[in-house]
Formats: C-alpha cells, sequence, structure tokens
C-alpha cells in the first residue's frame, strides 16, 4: 500500500468495520437472536450467557472484516511493490483503523443492554460494553494474522458466512416448530428438543457437536486446498483451520469461562468450541499433507526409473558447453517413431559412396605410385 493511498485506506477500514458491526448487530436483535431480557430467571440467564458471546464475537469478527475489506480494496487499486517497512506500516495502519470503526459495536450493544436485569451488577450495559471492548481487542489479533495469511482471512469470513446461516436456520426451525424458542447457542443448532436420547450424560448435545464439528473440519479442509499447493504458503495453510473456530472459542470463554449456574444446551456449546478449533486444524493439516505428498510423488517416479535403469521416454540433446565447461540449457528432442529411410512406403537412401584413397610419393627419387 502505497503512502500516498493511506488516508484512503484508513477511511475504508473504519467504514466497513461499522458496516459489517452494525449489520451484524442489527440481524442479531431483529431475529431475536441477542436479547437483554428484563428478568434474572433461567430463561434471563442462558439469554444474558448467549448475548454476550455474540457481542463478544460480532465485535471480533466486525474488526477482522473491516481490515480485510480494506486490505483488499488496496490490493486491487495498487499494483506497485512497497517495501517491507512501508507494507508493515500499512497493515498496522488498517488494523488500528479497522478497530477504531468496530467501536460501534459498544455503543449498539450498551444502550439496549440497559433493559437487562442482574442481580451481580447495577450496570449491566457497563458489562456488556465492556465485552464488546473486549471483541475488538481480540479481533485486532486475528487482524493482524488475517492480514498476514489469506487462508486465515478466507477461513474467518467463512467460518462467520456459516454461523449467520446456522443462527437463521435455527430461529426460522423455531418459529415454525410454535414451541418455547431457546436462546440461539453461537455455532451450536439443537435440531431436535424434548428427547433424552439425544444427550449424552445430560451436558453434551451430540447432533449439535456432529454438525459443529463437521462444518469446522469442512471448512478447514476447504479453505486450505488452494494455498496448500503452493510450497511458500504451505504453513500458513496447514494452520489456517483453526482461525475461525478459535475466535468462536474466545467468545465462549470470554462470556462464562465458568460452566457453573448455565443451562445444558449453553455447557454443550462451550465444551464444544475448542473441539472445533481441532476439527478445523486437522481438515487444513490433512489437506496441506496430501498436497505435500503429491509433489513428492512428481519427484520419486522420475527417480526410481532412473535406478531402475530405464530409458527415459525422452532423450535429451545436450547443448554446447560454455567456456567454464558447464553445459548449457538442454533442448528435450522427442524420439522419431521410425528411423531414417525405414518408414513405411518410404525409399531408403542410398549408402554413400567410399572415398579412394591415393598415396603419392617422390618421383625424383624413383618412388611411383602403389
Amino acid at each position: 500500500m502505497a503512502v500516498r493511498g493511506w488516508g484512503g485506506s484508513i477511511a475504508a477500514a473504519i467504514g466497513i468495520a461499522a458496516c459489517a458491526g452494525a449489520a451484524q448487530l442489527g440481524l442479531g436483535y431483529g431475529l431475536g437472536i441477542i436479547t437483554w431480557l428484563p428478568a434474572s430467571d433461567r430463561v434471563g440467564e442462558a439469554a444474558w450467557a448467549a448475548s454476550l458471546s455474540w457481542a463478544a464475537w460480532i465485535a471480533a469478527t466486525s474488526t477482522v472484516a473491516g481490515a480485510i475489506g480494506a486490505q483488499r480494496l488496496t490490493d486491487a487499486a495498487d499494483t506497485d511493490s512497497d517495501p517491507p517497512g512501508a507494507t508493515f506500516l500499512g497493515r498496522v495502519s488498517l488494523v488500528v483503523a479497522a478497530a477504531v470503526g468496530a467501536l460501534v459495536t459498544v455503543a449498539l450493544v450498551a444502550v439496549p443492554a440497559r433493559a437487562a436485569v442482574r442481580a451481580d451488577t447495577f450496570s449491566p450495559q457497563t458489562i456488556a460494553a465492556g465485552y464488546a471492548v473486549i471483541g475488538v481487542l481480540l479481533g485486532l489479533v486475528f487482524a493482524t494474522w488475517a492480514l498476514s495469511s489469506r487462508a486465515a482471512a478466507s477461513n474467518v469470513i467463512a467460518t462467520v458466512g456459516w454461523l449467520w446461516l446456522l443462527a437463521v436456520v435455527s430461529v426460522t426451525e423455531g418459529v415454525v416448530s410454535g414451541g418455547d424458542q431457546s436462546p440461539a447457542q453461537l455455532g451450536v443448532w439443537q435440531i431436535t428438543s424434548g428427547s433424552d436420547a439425544f444427550w449424552f450424560r445430560d451436558y453434551l448435545y451430540w447432533p449439535g457437536a456432529a454438525l459443529a464439528l463437521g462444518a469446522a473440519f469442512v471448512i478447514g479442509a476447504l479453505v486450505a486446498r488452494g494455498p496448500a499447493r503452493d510450497p511458500l504458503h504451505r504453513v500458513g495453510a496447514a494452520v489456517s483451520g483453526i482461525a475461525g473456530p478459535l475466535v468462536v472459542a474466545s467468545a465462549y470463554f470470554l462470556a462464562a469461562p465458568r460452566l457453573s449456574g448455565i443451562r445444558a444446551e449453553q455447557v454443550s456449546a462451550h465444551l464444544l468450541a475448542p473441539y472445533a478449533v481441532l476439527a478445523g486444524l486437522a481438515g487444513s493439516v490433512l489437506v496441506t499433507t496430501l498436497a505435500q505428498r503429491a509433489d513428492r510423488s512428481l519427484v520419486t517416479v522420475p527417480t526410481q526409473r532412473a535406478q531402475a535403469g530405464e530409458p527415459s521416454r525422452d532423450r535429451v540433446d545436450p547443448g554446447p558447453a560454455t567456456d567454464d565447461g558447464a553445459e548449457a540449457v538442454r533442448t528435450p528432442v522427442a524420439t522419431p517413431l521410425w528411423p531414417a529411410g525405414t518408414a513405411p512406403g518410404e525409399t531408403p537412401p542410398s549408402p554413400p559412396k567410399p572415398e579412394r584413397k591415393r598415396r603419392f610419393g617422390r618421383r625424383g627419387n624413383g618412388d611411383g605410385d602403389a
């Protein structure tokens, strides 16, 4: 990013982060995913913990979205290569600007949270706003990583899209069923309700676990598939699978560092978050390993043929030697199927005439022709 374009890039980062935060919170409030209930019963406690998780996650992902969006716009508009120092300063400025834009989530969380009733504090809006601020700080770390690794950035974007799709489906299913709708958990969908057969020891909902772990694995594998083909970006592709799930796990840890006092579905969601990180890592590492093995097979096959003494399919025409004795660039020459003059319907060339050798002597000394 050129120095002359920093002003526009910073403005773009602030605007994109602010729009991303406002849009996500608006969707959450509109669908009832984020609710600040004026009650301190079990339903209110569940809604409070779920809303804090969503608030921290939205603040973090808005920061990442602002930094990524500004970087993509800068790369599309600027084709000049910048020095490493300018590139580093450009990334830092984008991350800080995105964090400034994502601070809009603090106000959008604090104002509605005044309706909540908490026994442990007289100012629930302050607690909710604090979680949004912590989410923005968390987004600074992930935005820095996302600007350095396109695979990590793609994983965060894909995870955000998947989690919102899952939340919309969960809310829609609850509205259609007409029953008591529980708060939508971040990254978990309770597919069945009212049945104890799908619970493991009353705190782990295994259909939701299979869906969350499978989605993290698939996203990690699909996102890492392209970068894994490039040996220079293979390490980043291998660890990119943890980017999106790690943001979710961090939001859950911030919302409820201790699992006591929360409902069973929330315990299941909190327990699944770390394992989703491992599932995403497994998917990206698997794809990277397969890509590395494919590269090794391309090198091993010619080596094995050479060791077995098999002739090469193409003969190589060595170029002329250079002044220092090294060979020039070798050009592969295709071997003809028929030797010269032996192809069907072709007249073989006539053999060359032998040259006559003559001996010459000195006639003055009596020597003649032999």
